[in-house]
């Protein structure tokens, strides 16, 4: 027989040297290197292997079987695509404090009031500090089952006595699975444990939603192969400043991977909210010199916001420049272009930009309102707040088109605006009841706001 042959492989992301390194090549972790024992690939040639069961043809696969069922959360059916199917693997990461747990008691809660049995594992807190807080968000249910487990046999022995169609763990990093190298967190662990609870939900049709840690750099904790294993990852994003929380789709087999779930957290649990473009736009008594109206697209959800631009004097040789919620690279292009092409006197100004609410808009088309809330200040002549802003402007003064027009359009409609200023060249349906000028450059696009009466606009 021939001998083991050792190769060394690193634990982060797989990859395999001859012989032992301190720092892995491919993907630079120090000292996760390790030895393992490979046998020699095998000369015989496999042999064919009675299937379990036979492949039959497409037309003839029950489909019923995975189709599927509302949490009763609608901004988190979106995300998921309808809700959760039965025997999917669903991984929902996000920073500590975001309220990943909260979303995720309030999922068991409204699951358990339709009848069924949901499992709530939590290695993180003990099962008293869990009930304290679903007594807070109106999570306690009778059908809701929850226990303090970190061993993955014990965590199996639990599912087969419970029996649950919905199984919570909190979270995965928390897992060990005995008789496989590696600590508590690490990558082989990981590896492990989602992997047996992904043949765990496949064998027996339960959903099951894992919950993750995210690094420093916002991306899902331990190895890359994690996602691949899953169904679905979600981001659930939040600023620790503002209410408004995110649910981001990364990947789903089941729907559209670019859907956002929006919620606000209370002192009461989290709610969904499913009208978040009020958050984002300022209320004002009357019209106000230095802001405007855009419309933004966060995956496929068009989101209306508000810019606000302030002008002050500066002594200073490099007067300051200051952004909040938008992107200071093409903040600071379209500053230039309001000097160098539509003759703003910036120069020797302090310039500073902000979005309201918390709105974070880093797409294009935001390009267009920054300019209008600039120019509205300069001039101090305020845009009509009826009036919203859709373009991305180009170093040479022109208004460029972008994606989703008509969308962007209907959503503004929807919330009472009667002007929309677009780019010229939009081919997107438009709705009706709503004035629309096109424009070319940035010079049109001042005008168009400057003269009140639009009504002689094109359509």
């Amino acid at each position: 027989m021939a001998k083991p042959k050792s190769t060394f492989r690193c634990s982060a992301c797989g990859h395999t040297v001859a012989k032992w390194v301190g720092r892995c090549p491919e993907c630079g972790e120090w000292g996760t290197v390790d030895e393992v024992a490979s046998l020699p690939a095998a000369t015989a040639a496999h042999s064919a292997v009675a299937p379990s069961s036979p492949a039959v043809p497409i037309t003839q696969v029950d489909a019923a079987s995975s189709n599927a069922i509302p949490t009763g959360i609608a901004e988190f059916d979106r995300v998921l695509g309808r809700g959760v199917v039965p025997g999917s693997v669903i991984l929902l990461a996000g920073e500590p404090g975001v309220g990943k747990s909260t979303l995720l008691l309030e999922t068991v809660k409204h699951w358990a009031r339709g009848g069924r049995i949901a499992l709530y594992l939590t290695g993180e807190e003990s099962a008293g500090q869990v009930r304290l807080r679903a007594e807070r968000t109106d999570a306690v249910h009778e059908n809701v089952y929850l226990a303090a487990e970190t061993d993955l046999a014990t965590v199996l022995g639990h599912v087969d006595a419970v029996r649950p169609t919905l199984l919570v763990i909190d979270s995965v990093q928390t897992m060990v699975a005995t008789g496989t190298d590696g600590v508590t967190g690490g990558v082989t662990q990981i590896r492990a444990v989602t992997t047996a609870l992904v043949s765990l939900a496949k064998n027996r049709g339960i959903a099951v939603i894992l919950v993750g840690h995210v690094t420093k750099d916002g991306n899902v904790a331990g190895p890359r192969s994690l996602e691949h294993l899953v169904d679905v990852v979600l981001s659930f994003e939040g600023d620790r400043h503002t209410s408004l929380r995110m649910v981001r789709g990364i990947k789903n087999r089941f729907g559209s991977a670019d859907e956002v779930g929006c919620f606000e957290q209370r002192s009461d649990g989290i709610h969904q909210v499913t009208d978040p473009s009020g958050i984002f736009v300022h209320q004002h008594d009357s019209d106000v010199s230095g802001s405007s109206s855009i419309v933004a697209m966060d995956g496929k959800r068009a989101l209306v916001g508000e810019i606000q631009a302030l002008l002050a004097e500066s002594k200073m040789a490099n007067p300051r420049r200051a952004v909040s919620g938008l992107d200071s690279a093409r903040s600071a292009m379209v500053l230039a272009v309001l000097q160098g092409r539509a003759g703003l006197p910036l120069g020797e100004k302090e310039i500073y930009l902000s979005t309201v609410g918390g709105m974070k808009v880093t797409e294009p088309a935001a390009d267009l309102g920054i300019a209008l809330a600039v120019n509205s200040f300069v001039t101090n002549k305020p845009t009509p707040r009826t009036t919203v802003a859709i373009g991305e402007v180009g170093l040479a003064g022109e208004v460029r088109r972008v994606s989703a027009v008509g969308r962007r359009v209907a959503e503004a409609k929807r919330l009472g605006f009667t002007h929309a200023i677009i780019p010229a060249g939009s081919d997107d349906p438009l709705p009706k009841g709503i004035r629309v000028t096109r424009v070319s450059g940035i010079s049109d696009a001042i005008r168009a706001v400057t003269i009140r009466d639009v009504s002689r606009a094109p359509f």
